[in-house]
């Protein structure tokens, strides 16, 4: 009886260990678990782009291997790389900074390395202005001061890395920082290399505008793509070295490897870290696309609570009333849940809110764009008298003054999607040649 015991005991652990394998292998077959990060990659087998070179490096705390190491830490303890300076975008260098606050220059104090501002710099804010933090956001987010590396700044290295998660969304400013970075090494004559990253909400999904160019160009729309792009960090620089760029950057994009374009980024078993502080999660990246236009207009996004862009309303909303009407139009992917809620920062700090909260569903099927249309519509109709757009800034985010005049006349939204399809093959085709997955 015993040695039947162990007989079966055995089988069971063999099948056991089997079935784990074909698992992994399962898993690996369909492109998982193996996804390293550009940064990965480039440690691996490009370290002889930057030896004996002099190395900037801008980042934020996405700026890790698939083991979270940082690529600070690993690029200042490599004996073959000399690290010299540090360049922060928005949000700065450990994302200790909210959407719109100041960045100066300082030393860090771990590794004694300057860090020079990319979101700031010799443009500060004039007394009194931070009084209102989201008002100096529409503000300086609009204005090309403050966000260029001055010749001073890159003099003494020779190649420039960039690595930061992008969340797939042209508003995002991460893109145009590295754009205007790509710029000023081209004209100083310094490499500049992008360590590619995942796209988080695949690639293939495109939605909104492209943004109307140079018109509406700004850092929170730098130049021609949709709202949402489907494109990674190094596909875009491809992009905007080949057409844009009035000198081109000696550029190289170490890849990715093993993403597939399909993949939504928990797919890739990467480790998510904030890209700022108000996207804590995928579901907040998921979102996005939509409810950043938001920001465009006098409703709460949800900044200041635990669930920005997920939440939103205004304390003149009945939050019943709102999501009764948005349900109503069983839109793809998605539902809506009554909620109130008392922003600790940002609009109506310290006030209740009613409103709702967008719970997604299918996020294959689910529109962010078009969502946040409806959400738009419905309030505007809802709160005829309340409902307030910052004008300049809600077009310059939507990069067109076409869907706030649309909204502001009562065109439907089906109408004002349809005027953006054509524009959205176009650019379908258009990106084709700088896809490197």
């Amino acid at each position: 009886m015993k040695f039947r015991r162990l007989v079966t005991l055995v089988m069971i652990s063999s099948i056991w260990v089997w079935c784990c394998s074909v698992s992994s292998e399962q898993d690996l077959a369909a492109g998982k678990i193996r996804v390293k990060p550009g940064a990965e990659v480039f440690l691996e087998k490009h370290i002889g782009l930057v030896k004996n070179k002099r190395v900037g490096l801008i980042t934020n705390p996405t700026g890790v291997d698939s083991s979270l190491n940082s690529l600070i830490e690993l690029l200042f303890s490599h004996p073959d790389i000399d690290l010299i300076a540090l360049y922060s975008p928005e949000h700065g260098v450990r994302g200790n900074a909210q959407a719109g606050e100041y960045i100066p220059f300082y030393i860090d104090d771990k590794y004694k390395l300057p860090v020079f501002s990319l979101y700031g710099q010799s443009h500060k804010p004039e007394p009194g202005m931070l009084s209102n933090i989201d008002e100096y956001m529409r503000s300086f987010d609009t204005e090309d001061a403050g966000k260029t590396p001055e010749d001073s700044m890159v003099a003494g290295i020779d190649v420039m890395l960039f690595d930061i998660q992008d969340v797939g969304t042209r508003i995002y400013t991460y893109i145009a920082t590295m754009a205007y970075c790509m710029q000023a090494c081209a004209e100083a004559g310094i490499d500049f290399i992008v360590l590619d990253r995942p796209n988080p909400l695949n690639g293939l999904a495109m939605e909104g505008p492209v943004l109307e160019y140079p018109h509406f160009s700004s850092f929170v729309g730098l130049y021609p793509i949709p709202v949402r792009h489907g494109m990674t960090a190094g596909e875009l620089a491809n992009y905007f070295n080949e057409n844009f760029l009035e000198k081109k950057a000696n550029l190289t994009v170490i890849p990715i490897q093993g993403w597939i374009r399909d993949m939504w980024y928990d797919e890739t078993l990467l480790p998510w870290v904030f890209p700022s502080p108000n996207m804590p999660s995928l579901d907040t990246a998921t979102v996005y696309p939509g409810q950043v236009f938001l920001e465009g207009t006098n409703v709460s996004e949800g900044r200041g609570t635990t669930r920005p862009f997920e939440l939103f309303g205004a304390p003149w909303i009945d939050g019943f009333k709102l999501t009764d009407r948005l349900n109503s139009f069983k839109l793809d992917g998605v539902i809506f849940r009554e909620a109130w809620f008392t922003p600790v920062f940002s609009k109506f700090k310290g006030k209740l809110c009613g409103g709702a909260q967008i719970h997604v569903l299918d996020r294959d099927k689910f529109k962010p764009w078009e969502t946040t249309l409806y959400i738009i519509q419905t309030i505007k109709e809802l709160y005829p008298d309340d409902l307030k757009f910052h004008r300049d800034y809600f077009d310059m985010i939507m990069g067109t003054d076409k869907v706030r005049n649309a909204l502001e006349q009562g065109v439907k939204v089906p109408q004002i999607i349809k005027q953006f399809r054509e524009d959205i093959e176009d650019f379908a085709e258009i990106r084709k040649p700088y896809l490197i997955y």
